[in-house]
């Protein structure tokens, strides 16, 4: 049977994630970290929003495509630094997602769309980059914040208020909705402050 450009895309992203060699442990095995959050994205896209389109559905595998290959120690450790840092991601996961779309034998429209997905351009404006975005802030809720406040114990309650706030507010009311019906796993330490910030 003929692979598909999707099954292709898909199979490429796998494996450019796969190169990652940090570690992180998934059902008792390390898996490389970014291939696992790759397929996160998957699996919360397909719970979020079947229905999304290729375009989607491409976007979410590829949004973190290699993320290793910019360190944010290239930038200055200032919040000014970080936004360049976010920025040259977006655009290093655009291109190399394109690139590989390209290989998989999908046309210069689709890659466009793919890439101005992941690159989270019109986001609020363009339903496609906003589904992008719910779906890494429900992954992020899900998965990651637990190991976020491993990392800094020095936050009080206010500091994690304002974190998640943020997080709230760069999704959609439908995004909202997802998380508040039970149908994502919210960690346990961190539940309250999630319902307290969203409350707020």
């Amino acid at each position: 049977m003929t692979e598909s450009p999707y099954q292709a895309a898909i199979a490429a992203f796998d494996q450019a994630n796969g190169e990652d060699l940090h570690r992180d442990q998934h059902q008792g095995q390390a898996i490389a970290r970014e291939l696992l959050y790759s397929q996160r994205m998957g699996e919360m896209q397909e719970r979020y929003a079947p229905e999304a389109s290729e375009a989607v559905r491409l976007a979410v595998r590829a949004q973190h495509i290699q993320r290793w290959k910019i360190a944010r120690s290239e930038f200055p450790m200032d919040r000014q630094g970080y936004l360049q840092w976010r920025s040259k991601l977006y655009r290093f996961h655009a291109r190399t997602a394109g690139d590989l779309m390209r290989q998989a034998g999908y046309d210069d429209g689709m890659v466009g769309r793919v890439m101005a997905i992941v690159g989270k351009r019109g986001l609020k404006l363009n339903p496609e980059t906003q589904l992008m975005e719910d779906v890494c802030n429900l992954v992020f809720l899900e998965h990651y914040l637990n190991d976020f406040a491993a990392k800094h114990p020095e936050y009080d309650e206010e500091k994690w208020l304002q974190i998640i706030g943020k997080t709230w507010r760069k999704m959609s009311p439908r995004a909202h909705e997802f998380a508040l019906s039970g149908r994502i796993r919210l960690p346990e330490a961190l539940g309250s402050l999630v319902l307290k910030a969203v409350q707020a």
